[in-house]
């Protein structure tokens, strides 16, 4: 029977050492468990907190704009739309001087829904960013929206 091919000892130790891509993961994975815990009693995932959050904004986003905020493809954002709308917490409209562009309005009930969640988000993400020291959260946003710039 042939040898497979595989990968030698050496890189395994290597890449379970530096991927960031892994740890990136459990972190975005341990931090979204923490805030849909939390957000639980209002009816939201830490994906829709976010995600509604971007849409409080003066100007309604159109959904190709939505999307690039939040680092995701049309299709994708436009799914996640759909529970948000049927909720009564968003409404997407086609844009008054251009019938082709659809636009998402945050709702009444949607503001007033993300006003109580921002209450339970305050003193989570405060916590997750106490792990930090001062000068290394800066560095930390920073190098996220660094990598997130693509």
């Amino acid at each position: 029977m042939p040898h497979a091919p595989g990968l030698s000892p050496d890189t395994v130790a290597r890449i379970a050492k530096d991927c960031l891509c892994l740890r990136v993961q459990r972190a975005s994975r341990a931090v979204g468990r923490r805030f849909d815990e939390v957000l639980r009693p209002v009816g939201l995932n830490n994906w829709q907190f976010s995600l509604l959050m971007t849409l409080h904004q003066p100007s309604p986003p159109t959904i190709n704009g939505l999307a690039e905020a939040l680092g995701m493809d049309r299709t994708t954002t436009t799914k996640n739309l759909k529970p948000l709308e049927r909720r009564g917490l968003l409404e997407i409209r086609q844009d008054r001087e251009d019938a082709r562009i659809r636009r998402i309005l945050l709702t009444d009930a949607g503001r007033v829904l993300l006003a109580e969640a921002a209450r339970y988000w305050q003193d989570t993400n405060d916590a997750i960013a106490a792990r930090l020291e001062g000068t290394e959260l800066a560095g930390f946003r920073s190098a996220l929206e660094a990598i997130a710039r693509d």
